[in-house]
Parts: C-alpha cells; sequence; structure tokens
C-alpha cells in the first residue's frame, strides 16, 4: 500500500475572502478542527506515514499550526512555494515541484480544501493500484450545484473517460505515479487537468465512485453550512 501522501494547500483562497485574508483555506476551522486535519487523520488511520504538504499562501501558518506532524502520528514536510518561487504553481506544478520531497513509488493526492470526513485512503485501493500500470486512479463524486456538467466519465471497466454520458466531478482524491509529472517542470506553473487528460487518452487513469459526505469548500457560505450544529 501507499505510505505517502501530498496534501495541496497553496491556493489564496479567493473566494473565501475575507476569511482567507488572515488564514489559508485549510487551516479553517470546520466542526471543531482545521478543515486539513480532518485528512491528516485520516491518512494516518489508513496507515499513511510521510505527508507532504504544498504551501504559498500564507504558508508560514502551517508549521505553525501542525508541526512536524508527530501530533497526529505522522510525519510533516512542507515544500513552501511562495517563499521559493513567490507563489502558488497551480496543481501540476506544484506536485513537480513537491516530489524531490516523496520517494518515488506511489502516493495519495487529496486537496486541503475539500471536506469529506468519511473516506479513509483505502489500502486495499493502494495495493490494487501499486500492482497496476495506471499513472492515476481517482474518485469522483456526485455532481454538486457549482459544477452540474462534472468533469470525467468512467467506463464499465474502470478506465476513466474525458467525455461520457454520464459525468461525475473529480473529488481530488486520488492514487499518483510520480511519472505522471516527468515532463512537468518543477518551479513553474502548470495545471493537473490537461495531464490527466492526456493520460486518460492513453487507458492509464482509472477511476471510482465516491458517494460519499464530500464539500468543495469554495465559498462563506459553504464553510457555514458545514459549521451549522446537527
Amino acid at each position: 500500500m501507499s505510505t505517502q501522501a501530498l496534501i495541496l494547500a497553496a491556493g489564496r483562497g479567493e473566494r473565501m475572502r475575507p476569511l482567507t485574508d488572515h488564514h489559508p483555506k485549510p487551516l479553517l476551522q470546520v466542526q471543531g478542527k482545521p478543515l486539513i486535519v480532518w485528512h491528516l487523520e485520516r491518512l494516518a488511520r489508513a496507515g499513511v506515514t510521510d505527508v507532504v504538504i504544498n504551501t504559498a499562501w500564507l504558508e508560514e501558518q502551517f508549521p505553525a499550526a501542525l508541526g512536524d506532524g508527530s501530533a497526529f502520528g505522522l510525519h510533516l514536510r512542507y515544500s513552501h512555494e511562495g517563499a521559493r518561487f513567490g507563489g502558488a504553481l497551480e496543481t501540476a506544478g506544484g506536485i513537480a515541484t513537491a516530489l524531490p520531497l516523496l520517494e518515488d513509488a506511489p502516493f495519495w493526492l487529496v486537496a486541503g480544501d475539500v471536506f469529506m470526513p468519511g473516506f479513509d485512503f483505502p489500502a486495499a485501493d493502494a495495493q490494487r493500484f501499486a500492482a497496476s500500470s495506471a499513472l492515476a486512479h481517482i474518485y469522483l463524486v456526485p455532481n454538486p450545484p457549482h459544477n452540474p456538467r462534472g468533469d470525467f466519465g468512467i467506463a464499465a471497466d474502470g478506465l476513466a473517460l474525458t467525455r461520457a454520458d454520464q459525468q461525475f466531478t473529480y473529488s481530488t482524491a486520488g492514487l499518483y505515479r510520480p511519472a505522471l509529472f516527468r515532463d512537468t517542470p518543477a518551479g513553474q506553473k502548470a495545471a493537473l487537468a490537461p495531464l490527466l487528460r492526456q493520460a486518460m487518452q492513453s487507458g492509464a487513469v482509472t477511476a471510482a465512485l465516491y458517494s460519499g459526505a464530500w464539500t468543495d469548500v469554495g465559498t462563506p457560505e459553504r464553510l457555514a453550512e458545514l459549521n451549522i450544529p446537527r
């Protein structure tokens, strides 16, 4: 199984202003703890030991809040894009830049600003992925109101499709091989979607539908909804 993970936490969170004027979005409180901590706890429970967090906006707050990861039973390291490159490098650029902090082996990937409290980073999926030839295995979710057309489809054999009659939304969670990013320069901005689509056309991406609770915490209203006492 994969024992390493990368959490994407570099974005500015413009739509979350003014909340993100003083705190990075992944450190905003959701049901009593920082949003990113929900991932860290689940990763540790799944047997992951090493986690890299890429940062840019207000990046000094992450080590201050999370430390070296020992409080979660993890070894945390940080890829500080702000200090090194002056700002966030987008998803693929951030991943390519962080790869030297990871072993040359499959890793979990998830965005630090999504809330999916029931996702357990299944070890069985990681084992299957490691034994496969796929470059990525991504988790899709039913389309939320803000993304009604979805992003990708799933074929009957489990391959991810760039287009399908039924589209789903990319959850941001997935398993990846470093080889997917071998042609993506470190330290430069690059988007993930074109890489995924290119790999899908070669049959190198598999997908699964995740039906548990999932929220892209992209607006103050969505954050407030999550924090309503239940």
